[in-house]
């Protein structure tokens, strides 16, 4: 199923148009993008709540996104990243403060 579509504007110029799913991909990616730039640098810890939830949230979106484009290499792999973001959220333990 292809779910992009594109059109011709007046100049002939070809536009991608994105529609619900494109988006929901999208957002889920870019959180799991941001999740990853802030760890690397050095802004949050692998450790750290909003760490597990960007990647939780963001796979669990990327992952559906996946689903309804039936695209079963990134179902598996985002569907592996939203467990395993779960058990991270699961298993979370707030930092004691001294």
């Amino acid at each position: 199923m292809n779910n992009v579509c594109y059109s011709i504007q007046s100049n002939n110029e070809v536009v991608m148009e994105m529609n619900i799913i494109d988006w929901v991909g999208f957002v889920g990616v870019f959180q799991i993008l941001l999740a990853y730039i802030l760890n690397v640098a050095g802004k949050v810890n692998s450790k750290d709540l909003i760490f597990i939830l960007l990647n939780l949230i963001g796979a669990g979106m990327a992952c559906m996104a996946s689903i309804l484009m039936n695209y079963i290499p990134f179902i598996i792999l985002e569907g592996v990243w939203t467990l395993v973001s779960f058990i991270s959220l699961w298993s979370y333990k707030k930092p004691v403060v001294p």
